[in-house]
């Protein structure tokens, strides 16, 4: 018995020691600096009885410096993973787990078993199961799975740096503009040249990349400090079953806090039908809410109400001051060398200036990088080309587009002996280069000319150019920070020459030049902030005009209209704020000055008198480069989001621009003999003022987006001129010229399907502009004083987009478009004064042409798909106009027989069929 009683106590003793033991255990004591996770493993293992379990490559970049005397195991880990993305997890029996990104849960809780059974998306799981078994070569394995060291190792094991880079497309090395670039819950999007900045924390992390029509890229950091990476992905040209677009990326126009943005792709543009058979940017453009134009073949758009002056237009930021061919019967632009199209209504970045309407930024494809090839089509009137290559392998490319028209065969044929002796031609060239000098380094050069020459019946001949070239000088500092130097040449020039009458044979000659500097900075401050902020410069100077005779023989008394030039400064800050996962705000602030300089003669006038040559009291000179007039003041852009949803969120913003150029026009429609004006000491800059609200809603499940915006804008200073106005040549051009105020309003409806075998938009846009003379001086104001629409006043537009895809190999389009028809002042009554006839005529554009409708539909047929292939072909066919409609463009009048007779003139009163041959090597 008492040896039981031995055994017993023994026992007992034993437990209690074990017990001690095990208590003891928790506490450890250590004093380690700079050692790996895997020692500090082994220190606790030795002091404890506890065990880790963990992947190694969470913790392979982990250096630990640490003091514990004593201290509980549970707080010297706490310690150790603070600011980390790591997580521990303490078991019953003595595991630890570290786990990343998510804590791991080691008991569950008393009410698990008893909760509700949640609705589960099978069409999710089903789409997580496929996406994991998706089939991967060896080469793609080894890029994913190797591990990019970021940075110089530091003593710091904690904290985040700030990675930046740039994505490309590994076929051509052309940049992905908006490109999801995401690292756990943080994610950002690239920009127009593929480059992203976003801060992750030190250590191991994934890097994922996601954008439309690319296969997702997937890439192993281990990360030190802030550094560089350039990531390529592949084309998702192997998965024939369809594209899925994720909710990130279906979700764009939702999360952004811009608004009043369209954006149209290369794909889209060439889906589009248009006349003769010719991808067209600025048809696309006008199939677009809030954007019109006084009629078929004119030059320019109309954007929420505003003149075409007020729009500026980009090519590689390239000012183009006239963006057509022959008249508006095309565009400016190669289809074959533009990367994408972007046109901003509203919250116009605070980086763009000069214009109070819009920006129209059409974007240049990157060059291939790694090999030759080219693109091209040939159509009933056009041709293009287009070739690139590599300058210096996976270095510098370049790309250079060719475009002409051969289109005098129509005119040889047709009846009307003054057109059939007349002749119309035009070529544009395009050129790109892009050099990678090293990692932080890159150089881009963009040129563009383009000529046109149209002469009516052997006579008259117009031509007018635009010539354009930039350098940019592109640098990555440290911490998240880009820069863009921008240096560049502008000129646009017309001439018009008369030589068929040797007595009154003339020349007339225009011409703009710009020179212009750009420095432009963007910081990325956390992924809460992007910091913009720069100077842009430019030099303005005008020919208004050079009247000449042409030839000894000419009776012709020459004019030359006196020089301007001016000098354009701005300074801009802007900052996009994620102030919560609901609320964004992008706030901007844009400071321009413009200063009109001599030489010049500047007549001054009576106060308190209307601007005429009888008031004129004195004329001033100043020499060369002495400032006349300078005018300044602040331009605000403001933008906010909140998210209702995950799909809808509303939207609202408020800018207002200056605008220091004008275009001068009596007509509705731009014209080779339009002139361009500086502001001076008697003619105001334009300024404008915009309030816009938005709603958007997506719905993921049909691959729908819908969104209504409304608008309200002011304008100031807007020019209208006085009936009978002479714009050219006249010396005296603030007399016939009139300041008007006037409002623009409207509301934008738009639903859009982006993917699927049927996709296109439906685009609904009420919207008016009203001017009111605004001159207390003036004698006769327009419309005695009362508001009155103005020439481009359209308030109803439809457009209806639409494509089906039946196969890879085949799809036709349809576009429908109706807009109500644009003002016009009519003669209504003939009435005899001083023993003549006399037209009286109605207020100024009291009345309405008929309204405007057109339907085109198109077909295209690629080749066969097969990757390797000599040359991919397709061919683009189907009907502009089908239902043959005669649109008015304008209306006129003729007095026959004392008798007003009025007629229609359309320029395409027929269905012009097409067909067009495309190819791509």
């Amino acid at each position: 018995m008492k040896f039981l009683f031995k055994i017993l106590a023994i026992a007992i003793l034993i437990l209690l020691f074990s017990n001690v033991n095990a208590q003891n255990t928790s506490v450890i004591t250590l004093d380690v600096k700079q050692v790996t996770f895997k020692e500090f493993v082994q220190i606790v293992e030795k002091q404890t009885n506890y065990f880790f379990y963990y992947n190694h490559l969470d913790t392979d970049s982990i250096r630990i410096t640490t003091t514990a005397n004593n201290k509980p195991l549970e707080e010297v880990l706490k310690a150790v993973f603070e600011n980390t993305e790591l997580y521990f997890s303490i078991t019953n029996n003595h595991k630890i787990f570290i786990s990343r990104d998510v804590q791991l849960y080691t008991q569950l809780g008393t009410t698990f078993f008893n909760a509700d059974a949640q609705s589960v998306d099978k069409k999710k799981i089903i789409q997580v199961f496929e996406d994991s078994i998706e089939e991967k070569t060896p080469e793609d394995a080894a890029v994913q799975n190797k591990l990019i060291v970021v940075g110089k190792p530091n003593a710091a094991i904690s904290g985040k740096v700030t990675i930046t880079g740039h994505i490309k497309n590994i076929k051509n090395n052309e940049p992905l503009e908006g490109a999801v670039v995401a690292v756990g819950k943080t994610s950002v999007v690239t920009d127009y040249i593929g480059r992203f900045s976003i801060n992750v924390p030190k250590g191991r992390n994934v890097l994922t990349v996601s954008s439309v029509g690319m296969r997702d890229a997937i890439r192993q950091l281990l990360v030190h400090s802030s550094g560089n990476v350039e990531i390529e992905m592949q084309e998702n040209i192997t998965k024939l079953k369809g594209v899925v677009v994720t909710t990130s990326k279906q979700n764009t126009g939702i999360k952004t806090p811009k608004m009043g943005v369209e954006k149209i792709s290369i794909k889209q543009l060439k889906q589009q039908p248009v006349i003769f058979g010719e991808a067209d940017v600025l048809r696309a453009v006008l199939t677009l809410p809030g954007v019109t134009s006084v009629g078929e073949a004119s030059t320019g758009f109309n954007v929420r109400g505003g003149s075409v002056d007020q729009n500026l237009i980009l090519f590689n930021d390239a000012t183009i001051f006239n963006p057509s061919h022959l008249f508006g019967f095309f565009s400016a632009f190669n289809p074959s060398v533009v990367n994408s199209v972007e046109l901003f209504k509203s919250s116009i970045p605070e980086k763009y200036g000069g214009r109070i309407s819009s920006v129209l930024d059409v974007k240049v494809q990157e060059g291939n990088k790694k090999k030759l090839g080219g693109a091209g089509g040939i159509g009933p009137l056009t041709s293009h080309l287009m070739i690139e290559g590599p300058t210096k392998k996976e270095k510098g490319s370049f790309i250079i587009g060719y475009r002409t028209t051969y289109s005098n065969w129509i005119l040889k044929n047709l009846k009307d002996e003054n057109f059939k002796n007349s002749r119309a031609s035009f070529y544009d060239i395009s050129l790109h280069l892009s050099q990678q000098i090293n990692t932080k380094n890159f150089l881009y050069i963009t040129g563009y000319l383009s000529k046109d020459n149209f002469r009516l019946d052997k006579d008259t001949l117009y031509q007018y150019k635009n010539n354009n070239i930039n350098i940019k000088w592109k640098h990555i500092f440290k911490n998240g920070l880009f820069s863009i130097f921008t240096v560049g040449f502008d000129n646009y020039n017309y001439g018009i020459e008369s030589s068929l009458k040797p007595l009154s044979a003339y020349t007339l000659k225009f011409d703009i030049n710009q020179y212009y500097f750009k420095a432009d900075f963007t910081k990325s401050i956390g992924n809460k902030h992007r910091f913009n902020f720069g100077y842009n410069g430019n030099f303005l100077k005008l020919n208004p005009g050079n009247f000449q005779p042409n030839g000894s023989t000419s009776l012709i008394l020459p004019i030359t209209v006196q020089q301007e030039q001016g000098i354009e400064n701005a300074i801009y800050f802007g900052d996009k704020i994620e102030v919560n996962n609901k609320l964004a705000i992008e706030a901007g602030l844009r400071v321009s000055a413009f200063t009109a300089l001599g030489a010049s003669r500047v007549y001054t006038y009576a106060a308190g008198t209307e601007r005429s040559i009888t008031n004129i009291q004195d004329t001033l000179f100043y020499k060369k480069g002495q400032p006349i007039k300078t005018y300044w003041g602040p331009e605000i852009r403001l933008s906010a989001r909140y998210t209702l949803s995950e799909t809808a969120s509303i939207k609202a913003g408020f800018s207002t621009q200056r605008q220091y150029m004008h275009m001068l026009s009596n007509t509705t429609a731009i014209s080779p003999t339009d002139i361009w004006k500086l502001s001076d000491a008697h003619i105001k800059p334009q300024y404008g003022k915009q309030i816009s609200l938005g709603f958007y809603k997506n719905f993921p499940r049909r691959d729908i987006e819908t969104s209504v915006e409304v608008y309200y804008k002011w304008l100031d200073n807007f020019l209208d001129y006085k009936s009978g106005a002479k714009l050219l040549l006249n010396e005296h051009i603030e007399t016939d010229v009139l300041n008007s105020k006037g409002t623009a309003y409207g509301i934008e409806f738009m639903v859009k399907k982006n993917i699927g075998k049927l996709n296109g938009w439906f685009s609904y846009t009420y919207s008016r502009t009203l001017l009111q003379t605004d001159d207390a001086t003036i004698s006769h104001p327009v419309n005695k004083g009362t508001a009155y629409p103005a020439n481009f006043d359209k308030p109803h537009s439809i457009n209806i987009i639409g494509n089906y895809k039946f196969s890879h190999r085949f799809n036709i389009s349809l576009t429908t478009v109706y807009s109500t028809g644009r003002p016009i002042t009519l003669p209504i009554a003939i009435y005899n004064y001083g023993g003549g006839d006399r037209v009286y005529y109605s207020d100024r554009n009291q009345f309405r042409i008929p309204d405007y409708f057109r339907a085109d539909f198109s077909m295209n047929i690629e080749g066969s798909h097969k990757i390797k292939k000599l040359a991919h072909s397709s061919w683009s066919l189907g009907v502009y106009n089908i239902t043959a409609r005669k649109n008015p463009y304008s209306v006129y009048f003729t007095t026959e027989n004392r008798v007003i007779k009025g007629y229609q003139l359309s320029i395409f009163g027929s269905a012009i069929p097409f067909i067009t041959y495309n190819f791509k090597f």
